[in-house]
């Protein structure tokens, strides 16, 4: 075994052996202003793996209402909106809207993406999410022109798959 591996090994045996309260707390940040994740995942201890963990919080959000979803999705701040330029995101989104690059955008590429924010939001009725590790702010602003064209349906579970890939550079992050 690998020095990570049995950090990680560690880590999560650490984290199944915590209340609810605590194991809520430690892995609050995981899904976007959404506590109910890990707390629905919590009578599912032990995990085993980051996987097996990974899998049984995407479980959770899969099986919870349409409502549910739809405020996880709402809980998420539009790239570079608002939030980010007051300085209100979570320490996770503002890591990984930096590591995008999108602090660095030009006049007219914060006009752009806050546009494409904006004609997103009024077609679908809640923010684009994207995971945004390993993309550039090009790329990202590309996808959410692409995905203008996705039906209203399609769109909604394209954002809860990139909130499990948000949830899994989180939970790869905290348990490394």
């Amino acid at each position: 075994m690998t020095t990570q591996t049995l950090t990680t090994t560690h880590a999560l045996a650490e984290l199944s052996s915590l209340d609810q309260r605590q194991f809520v707390d430690r892995l609050e940040g995981i899904f976007e202003h959404s506590p109910w994740v890990p707390e629905r995942s919590w009578n599912q201890r032990p995990f085993d793996s980051v996987d097996q963990l990974h899998a049984c919080m995407v479980q959770v959000v899969q099986d919870a209402s349409y409502e549910e979803q739809k405020n996880l999705i709402c809980a998420h701040p539009e790239l570079a909106g608002k939030e980010a330029e007051q300085g209100t995101l979570t320490s996770a989104s503002t890591g990984e809207q930096r590591g995008a690059g999108l602090d660095q955008c030009s006049a007219e590429e914060l006009a752009r993406l806050r546009g494409l924010n904006a004609q997103y939001r009024e077609r679908f009725g809640f923010p684009f999410v994207i995971a945004v590790k390993g993309l550039s702010r090009y790329q990202i602003m590309d996808t959410v022109e692409a995905r203008l064209n996705n039906n209203a349906e399609l769109e909604f579970q394209t954002c809860l798959t990139e909130i499990g890939k948000i949830a899994r550079f989180r939970l790869d992050a905290l348990l490394a």
